[in-house]
């Protein structure tokens, strides 16, 4: 796989302890801006829509722009808005996790909505 690349998948998991429909999303390469948020929106949108667990893995993401930054941030505020969508970011790499650190997002992007 080339590192400036992005792509993802898809994967429809059993329903957690409390019956939830969840939904895994793993990212692999760059999150910047052009394609890649356009991509990633264009996935989980409509999943947040829906309602239940979407987990996004972010541990083979290579690097986090600003734009990739805020789309994160943006698709978890639509789910706190929802009110019935559960979206997790996990196995954030270092690189991410000083992104997240340095902006102040760490609470708002580490935990559950």
């Amino acid at each position: 796989m080339q590192t400036d690349t992005f792509r993802y998948e898809v994967t429809n998991a059993p329903e957690d302890e409390f019956g939830n429909r969840v939904t895994s999303i793993k990212c692999y390469g760059k999150l910047v801006s052009g394609p890649a948020t356009a991509e990633v929106k264009e996935a989980i949108r409509p999943l947040i829509a829906e309602g239940g667990r979407i987990i996004v893995d972010l541990g083979k993401v290579d690097y986090l722009d600003s734009s990739g930054l805020g789309t994160l941030v943006s698709l978890k505020v639509s789910a706190v808005k929802q009110g019935y969508c559960m979206l997790e970011f996990v196995d954030m790499t270092p690189r991410v996790m000083e992104l997240l650190r340095i902006s102040n997002l760490v609470p708002i992007l580490s935990g559950r909505s």
